[in-house]
């Protein structure tokens, strides 16, 4: 352990932090709006997209703060501005696919977030200031394409915007994050659990929305205890002892930690979060009408996937749109003690 890793891990997840996944929870709440007026697959393919640089982008930021301790002035008012260019690349994501200049607003507050993120990671001690030398030109180019796109408009905009989103994934296949980060877990699983925690209250809050535009009745109130209990399933799936279990798998994990960390609470949140977003649009859109046959796109976001194992717990758990994302890390990446039952 680092001089400059260890607070992060003696600490836990500061309050600065959290005020960081609050603001950054604001897209979520945009993405799901994208969902609410485009309810087709050129919707879902613009949330998508969005979604995949956008969560990469924040994973970064959970990999920063994971490094480099945030006790100064100046490092405080660069997480803060990035906060600041999170908030206003959530302002454009309802119209980023629609006004040009929307478009480059989301380009410009992006490549800010990039800039930021790398200026702030080279403060990290040991490997992790080395890694993100190696590892910024990948993140700088896919936001040149985005805002490129961004500007161009059109099916080039979909283009470039697909292309950054599978240069930034494809990363880790150039640059191995065990060769050059250091992951210290149980800070790592907390911050992760966090955000989750925060983006499923989106969920939460789409109940509100739905019932404050309806003159209450016991209806209405049934339906808002059955909304809650949906979401209370998400929670179930997400947090059922499952970060115990996580921080114990990346804490043996020596070897590959930071690979298995990129796997687990990268790529394979995003269909979590993905879900989640859809669960919300499912909800906005049926509240008024629950009891009345709803349309498909409303349909499908409530009925996202059937029931899958969790990655982390091995077990199956309820029907939720995010249970995708609970499965999918490869068996072998999980010490086989954690999965007693896996076949």
């Amino acid at each position: 352990m680092t001089a400059e890793s260890a607070p992060a891990e003696a600490g836990g997840v500061s309050t600065l932090e959290l005020f960081f996944d609050l603001v950054f929870v604001f897209t979520i709440t945009q993405l799901t709006a994208v969902l609410t007026h485009h309810s087709n697959l050129n919707g879902l393919a613009r949330v998508a997209l969005m979604l995949g640089v956008i969560w990469w982008m924040y994973g970064g930021y959970a990999w920063l703060t994971n490094a480099v301790v945030l006790d100064g002035l100046g490092r405080r008012g660069l997480l803060l501005g990035g906060m600041a260019a999170y908030l206003v690349l959530a302002l454009t994501i309802p119209r980023a696919f629609t006004e040009r200049g929307a478009g480059i607003g989301f380009g410009l507050a992006y490549l800010v977030i990039v800039l930021i993120h790398s200026g702030l990671f080279t403060r990290a001690s040991g490997r992790g200031a080395r890694g993100i030398l190696r590892i910024a030109p990948f993140n700088v180019a896919p936001a040149l394409l985005i805002l490129a796109g961004g500007a161009l408009g059109g099916p080039v905009q979909y283009a470039l915007w697909a292309l950054a989103f599978a240069a930034e994934w494809a990363t880790p296949l150039l640059v191995p994050p065990q060769a050059f980060f250091e992951i210290q877990p149980g800070h790592f699983v907390e911050r992760h659990g966090l955000v989750v925690l925060i983006a499923i209250g989106e969920s939460v809050v789409a109940i509100g929305i739905g019932a404050s535009l309806l003159p209450f009745n016991t209806a209405i109130a049934g339906v808002a205890v059955l909304g809650l209990a949906l979401t209370a399933c998400l929670w179930w799936a997400n947090f059922g002892q499952d970060d115990r279990r996580a921080e114990s798998a990346l804490t043996d994990a020596t070897d590959h930690r930071p690979g298995l960390a990129l796997r687990a609470f990268g790529l394979w949140h995003l269909p979590i979060l993905l879900g989640i977003v859809a669960i919300a649009f499912g909800l906005k859109q049926s509240f008024g009408h629950a009891f009345a046959p709803g349309h498909l796109a409303p349909a499908l976001g409530l009925a996202w996937e059937r029931p899958r194992s969790s990655p982390v717990t091995c077990s199956s758990g309820p029907a939720s749109a995010s249970l995708t994302g609970r499965r999918a890390p490869p068996r072998q990446s999980w010490p086989s003690r954690h999965c007693p039952s896996q076949p």
